[in-house]
């Protein structure tokens, strides 16, 4: 299979985790497109260094929270700007939502809305755990994309759900 091919099918397989961990992080859309492009450019470049030393979902979503932890490195150092969280899109729920009664489907969006909003006020450390946590991987599966032991993970995932509680209570 050329590399164009697998390429190709790693962006299919993998644009829903790709886009959950960036609204983790950002809230614009247009800054959300910008980083989808560069993530997929990243994984680009970087298909020939695969060595298969860890699942492909690992190493996407490892190239992935390089590029959003420089993006939020890059943000802190800039002039902070209200975050528009109305603009926020929830690419699942346009199935969930078709079969879903209006009501149930504004209720969902509302509390993902929440919870996207919460999630970005955590610390970045936390905000990588929580936001892997979410996409199913396991403690092993983020320890590797964040280069850290499995203990610490549970330790980071512990304290960012204490404090996520703590942010959505007072939402």
């Amino acid at each position: 299979m050329s590399f164009e091919a697998v390429f190709i099918q790693w962006i299919k397989d993998y644009e829903k985790l790709i886009r959950h961990l960036i609204i983790g992080f950002e809230a614009k859309p247009a800054l959300q497109d910008e980083l989808y492009q560069d993530i997929t450019l990243n994984i680009w470049r970087a298909l020939p260094k695969f060595r298969q030393d860890a699942s492909v979902k690992t190493f996407v979503a490892r190239i992935a929270h390089n590029i959003l932890a420089t993006h939020v490195a890059k943000s802190v150092r800039t002039i902070k700007t209200d975050r528009d969280i109305d603009s926020i899109v929830d690419t699942d729920n346009e199935k969930a939502s078709a079969e879903a009664t209006p009501y149930q489907a504004l209720t969902q969006q509302q509390r993902q809305q929440r919870l996207a909003q919460a999630i970005r006020k955590l610390t970045l450390e936390q905000q990588q755990v929580i936001t892997l946590a979410l996409e199913g991987m396991s403690y092993q599966e983020i320890a590797e994309i964040l280069s850290i032991t499995t203990n610490l993970v549970g330790v980071r995932l512990q304290r960012a759900k204490a404090a996520l509680t703590k942010l959505l209570e007072a939402l």
